[in-house]
């Protein structure tokens, strides 16, 4: 799509990708929300749907979509339920000179594209980053709100990130950088790790990463996620993927040898603090926990 004047010249072209799993509603939204994005004739983008589900749940709803819409929109299944090779299968039909990933539960500002291109050809990164906000379907607990618990860190736009520090929720990057790289995201971290494996390899070759806090999209987080026990799950999931990467592996298990017994007796006295805060030391011991856990072969939790 593109609403540049004829006598324009367009600069750029961008694909945008989503990974999706059985949620038509929010993917829905996301294409309409994308169908609004402004390109101020400096660049011309179409989507690509690739769809981690056998049944191919998503297929129905880009038809609806398409019918309707101007927008280009090219529809993928990758059968096996991984993520990495959902991310490839979109990749695969990617044709943009960038490549954009925006998670299905999310959506963003009209003027994101826009702004993340920007960035990157004002920086000259091979990608940016941008924050995921959240955005609430209803009213969450307070202790939710006090906690922060569905809130990022926002470094100052400009900042070159870290790889350890990268994730795909938001993300643009140069098409180019992947030339012969055999696989963008690699499937054995299956359900998980797979982003930080990219930006690592990435990193390890040279390529600079930037954030840009103006590039904002937002997270739905519905009702059920605004638990205790989503939050705890999350934690356990998170503590185990985090040991996939075998860069700094023996570093974070000394370190959650450390901090796993010290949390655990912490944990009676933070009550006294308020409920946020009992339960922000609660997910930093599952943290740890989840790292100890699986280091002795244990998955006490498959799925938040």
């Amino acid at each position: 799509m593109c609403d540049a004047e004829p006598s324009t010249a367009v600069q750029a072209s961008v694909s945008v990708c989503i990974c999706t799993f059985r949620r038509p509603a929010l993917l829905l939204h996301l294409l309409r929300t994308l169908e609004k994005q402004a390109t101020n004739g400096r660049f011309c983008f179409s989507v690509v749907v690739a769809d981690n589900d056998s049944d191919r749940s998503a297929e129905p709803v880009v038809a609806e979509f398409s019918a309707t819409s101007e927008l280009a929109v090219t529809y993928g299944c990758e059968p096996q339920q991984n993520i990495a090779l959902a991310r490839n299968e979109a990749v695969r039909h990617a044709t943009g000179d960038y490549i954009a990933f925006i998670d299905d539960d999310e959506f963003p500002t009209q003027s994101w594209l826009a702004i993340m291109l920007e960035a990157c050809e004002t920086y000259g990164a091979a990608g940016i980053l941008g924050p995921v906000r959240p955005h609430f379907q209803e009213p969450p607990p307070g202790w939710i709100i006090d906690g922060r618990f569905f809130e990022r860190p926002e470094p100052a736009t400009g900042t070159v990130m870290a790889w350890q520090k990268c994730r795909t929720g938001n993300l643009l990057f140069r098409r180019d950088i992947l030339e012969g790289v055999e696989e963008a995201f690699r499937p054995e971290f299956g359900t998980g790790g797979e982003d930080k494996d990219f930006f690592m390899r990435m990193a390890s070759a040279g390529h600079v990463f930037r954030w840009c806090n103006e590039g904002v999209v937002y997270e739905t987080v519905p009702t059920e996620r605004c638990t205790r026990s989503y939050l705890l799950k999350r934690a356990l999931l998170r503590g185990r993927n985090s040991l996939k990467h075998p860069v700094g592996r023996e570093n974070l298990i000394v370190r959650s040898m450390l901090a796993a017994p010290a949390y655990l007796v912490a944990l009676p006295f933070t009550l006294i603090l308020g409920h946020h805060v009992f339960m922000r030391y609660c997910i930093k011991f599952c943290d740890h926990a989840g790292r100890l856990l699986a280091l002795l072969g244990l998955e006490p939790v498959r799925e938040r």
